[in-house]
Formats: C-alpha cells, structure tokens, sequence
C-alpha cells in the first residue's frame, strides 16, 4: 500500500497563493475529506497530490519519491484522480470507458491480456455495471454516469483513488450511492481515498479522517468526532451552528443557524411548557 504525503508544499494561480508551506499525510486505506470554504483551495491540493498543478515550492511524495520525479505512467499504476464533472466523448460506452482505465499497462510489448479483462469485468461488478456495459455513457442517468467513471479508476487498480466532489449535481439518493460504494471499496479492499466534499454532514458519515482547510494552510484534522465542533465550523465556514451526535451512525451532525432558529427555539420552549 503506497504512502502519498506533502513537505512544505505551496500551490499558486499566479500571484495569488492559495496553499502556503503545507505538511500533511494521508492515512494509509482509510478515506480522507477535504474540507472548508468555498476558494479555501481543497480542489486545488487535491489536483496537486495527482501532480496535475505544480508546486510553487515544496513536494509531494508518492511512496517517499518525489511525484514529479515519476514516469507518469508509473503514477498512473500507483493513484488515479477522479475530477469534477468529467464528460466522455460523444458515443462511448461504458466498457469503453472503463478499459481506458487500463492505459497506464498497455506499450509495444504488452497489449490487451488476460487480466486487464479481469480488472475491467471486476470493475463493472464492483460498482453495478456489469448490465450497462453496452450502454452509450451519455444515456445513463447522474448516478450510473458517476459510477462508470469510478469504475474507469477502479480498472486502473491503483492503491489510492482521489476523487473532486465526487457527489456534485448529484440528487441526494445517487450522493449516498456514490458514497456507500467508495465506503464499501475502502473497507473491502482497503483502498485509500482521498475526496473533497461540500457538504459537512455527509464528510463525518464517510470519512475516517477529516482535513479542514482555512487560510492557506490545515486547520485542523483527525477523525470527525474529534475535530468538528461548533468553533471549527464558525472558524472555517464562518458559520454559526449546533453540533450533535447523528442518531443513525453516532458521527457529527451539524445543524445550522438560520432564518428559521428563532422560530425553533420558540416552538421547543412552547413544547416544554405544554
């Protein structure tokens, strides 16, 4: 199982910086969460782990070696990066799709085998597919789109899998699917992933350790219920909240203060009083 882990990393759009001199490690087959405010740059160290953005200063390390040392077909066999709201060409199936997922083994000396139509097939499988494999990509619903793309990453049987919001646009049925599948991959086959999500709740379900992000740098992380607190969210989201137990997984549930806060505190003292 590879290691992937940052020193004294720093990423930039131009003059403006958007990670600073950051230290991080990513937990060996557990699933990781990016958190933290829009523009907080989550997406952005995410890409940078996958060696798609270039360091301004500092690495990252795949296994202890510099990732921007590494053939990129060796990167390719050691982590896939699944990104937001990628489009197939027009007409591709989803076996189609799914081979590309095999690219990384293929060269003049080794073409198609034997194992990468076990990888592909197993693939299918694992995420529901196996009955949509004809199927034009672009036929399919949110959902099953999704899963054809994590089923792509899943037949690049690589040890770490980043995915980028991996949930957006997503109705809330197919966001607990997408969800269950990956918890369901990392416990099964000890996979480690490493995803970006927006929605608090949903990060404290799924993750075993959570990275909240502000100001350039970590603010905090470790496991949800050790981290997410009514501070962290007002810190870092710049929101005020309750924070308590979900009643279904026992993990953090945070509840927002809004428009409608007064009108519940008012209904729960008329309940007391009743």
């Amino acid at each position: 199982m590879h290691s992937l882990e940052t020193k004294s990393l720093s990423l930039s759009y131009g003059e403006t910086m958007i990670i600073n001199e950051l230290d991080l490690k990513i937990p060996k087959g557990e699933i990781t969460v990016f958190i933290g405010s829009n523009g907080c740059g989550k997406s952005t160290l995410l890409r940078s782990l996958a060696r798609l953005l270039k360091p301004q200063t500092g690495s990252v390390l795949l296994e202890g070696s510099k990732i921007s040392s590494l053939p990129t077909k060796e990167i390719a066999k050691q982590l896939a990066i699944l990104p937001q709201g990628p489009v197939a060409p027009e007409g591709l199936t989803v076996l189609q799709l799914v081979k590309q997922g095999r690219y990384p083994y293929q060269n003049w000396f080794r073409q198609w085998s034997k194992e990468d139509e076990e990888k592909v097939q197993k693939a299918l499988e694992s995420t529901g597919l196996s009955d949509l494999a004809d199927r034009q990509v672009d036929s399919l619903s949110g959902g099953q789109r999704q899963r054809a793309w994590i089923a792509m990453t899943l037949a690049q049987d690589t040890d770490i899998i980043l995915l980028d919001e991996p949930t957006t646009y997503l109705d809330m049925t197919h966001q607990i699917e997408i969800l269950d599948l990956l918890f369901e991959l990392n416990e099964k086959e000890q996979r480690t992933i490493v995803m970006v999500l927006h929605d608090l709740n949903l990060a404290c379900r799924y993750a075993h350790h959570i990275v909240a992000l502000q100001d350039k740098q970590i603010y905090a992380q470790g496991k949800p219920e050790e981290v997410i607190t009514c501070q962290l969210v007002r810190n870092v989201f710049n929101m005020n909240c309750e924070v308590t137990v979900d009643p279904l997984f026992g993990t953090p549930l945070c509840i927002p203060h809004g428009r409608g806060r007064c009108v519940v505190q008012k209904v729960g003292a008329e309940l007391q009083h009743a």
